[in-house]
């Protein structure tokens, strides 16, 4: 698939059939993921992967079964795959106090930074991931986590440190039935002469 198709091609997928992913293909992924731009090499970002009754336990505690029948995306609780994305800060501040980057003065802490590096980075490799996902032909979504997070952190012993970014359910998608897509599908997308400022912002 070329590079531009994948991209035009890739949507949200919000259901899945319950077949397990291969290791190796889950691998693969990670592997083009890897691949994002990170400062200065820092590469601080992590992956919980959740399978089997991890995935139960994940929707156990984000969306209670006495929530279920409400649901509107039914086939998306089947997505073989759970995985959160975290970013380190910790590990942008112990980079940058090495030797070569050291002269920053962003190695004591996080409030030094005028941007957090560490959320950017994540987020470069969650899009990664996503097209990655795309280009074998399984599904993906990303989604934020909005309700339970004290009590995966402490489920699944995540350092305090660790920023959650988000989740991405993967598996093998289910063709959506007309009007399953969200309301924000219908939203145009901007053309290029819309994003674009040549001569800086207009008041």
């Amino acid at each position: 698939m070329q590079f531009a198709d994948c991209v035009r091609s890739r949507k949200m997928v919000r259901a899945f059939r319950r077949d397990p992913i291969a290791q190796d293909l889950l691998d693969r992924i990670v592997e083009v993921a890897s691949w994002a731009p990170s400062a200065g090499k820092t590469q601080g970002w992590h992956l919980l992967v959740l399978q089997g009754s991890q995935t139960e336990k994940f929707w156990d505690v984000t969306l209670p079964k006495q929530k279920r029948s409400s649901f509107r995306w039914q086939k998306l609780l089947d997505a073989p795959v759970i995985a959160l994305v975290f970013a380190d800060p910790q590990a942008y501040l112990d980079r940058y106090s090495e030797p070569d980057k050291s002269a920053t003065n962003l190695g004591s802490e996080t409030s030094s930074w005028p941007t957090p590096y560490w959320t950017v980075d994540a987020s470069f490799a969650t899009m990664q991931l996503l097209l990655a996902a795309h280009d074998i032909g399984l599904g993906a979504l990303f989604f934020g986590v909005f309700n339970g997070e004290d009590q995966l952190r402490e489920h699944f012993k995540v350092p305090q440190q660790m920023q959650l970014i988000g989740a991405v359910a993967l598996g093998w998608p289910i063709a959506e039935k007309q009007g399953d897509k969200g309301a924000s599908a219908k939203r145009v997308r901007r053309k290029p002469d819309q994003i674009i400022h040549n001569q800086g912002f207009k008041q």
